[in-house]
């Protein structure tokens, strides 16, 4: 269901599946946001959408870039980790500067297929897709890239808290 209003206000949550590039009706970009169950027109760019997010989760678009490269040393076309704690991985689909660029949660992925021309088929979880304007080899290789990053990450979320069980900022007295 496509709400046909721009919402207000929205934030990306687990329910996101993807944060799509699309021209509004004066030619400006804007985004789709498409969850499990609704859809949403909003004024913002994607990328501005998704940087939005981490700042809700206490970053930025370019600090989590400067995570992911400093984890497994990707640098361009880099996924990130908008809440680790909540499972929201995302890649771009082009460069975050361009302002075709969509965003697509790695988690809500079920199939990546071979799309009309150079274009790319996602089909989701609960069985809705989207054609992006992407190859297939280039989003194949997002899909693999951000599993890499995200069990790299895991892997040391999971490991600080096997061996500092414990640890807990103490407050200022």
């Amino acid at each position: 269901m496509l709400n046909n209003y721009y919402a207000p206000s929205y934030e990306i949550t687990p329910l996101t599946m993807a944060v799509i590039a699309i021209q509004d009706e004066n030619g400006n970009t804007a985004t789709r946001i498409l969850e499990d169950r609704e859809e949403y027109s909003i004024h913002y760019a994607p990328s501005k959408m998704v940087d939005n997010a981490c700042k809700f989760f206490g970053s930025s678009l370019r600090g989590r870039q400067d995570g992911t490269r400093d984890i497994c040393g990707i640098t361009h076309k880099a996924p990130i980790s908008i809440d680790p704690t909540s499972g929201m991985y995302f890649f771009p689909t082009t460069s975050p500067s361009n302002t075709k660029c969509s965003w697509i949660a790695h988690s809500h992925i079920d199939q990546v297929n071979q799309g009309p021309g150079r274009q790319t088929e996602v089909i989701f979880k609960n069985q809705k897709s989207i054609i992006l304007s992407v190859s297939l080899g280039s989003m194949l290789n997002q899909v693999q890239r951000t599993a890499q990053y995200r069990y790299l990450l895991d892997n040391r979320i999971k490991y600080l808290q096997r061996h500092n069980p414990d640890v807990v900022a103490e407050p200022f007295a």
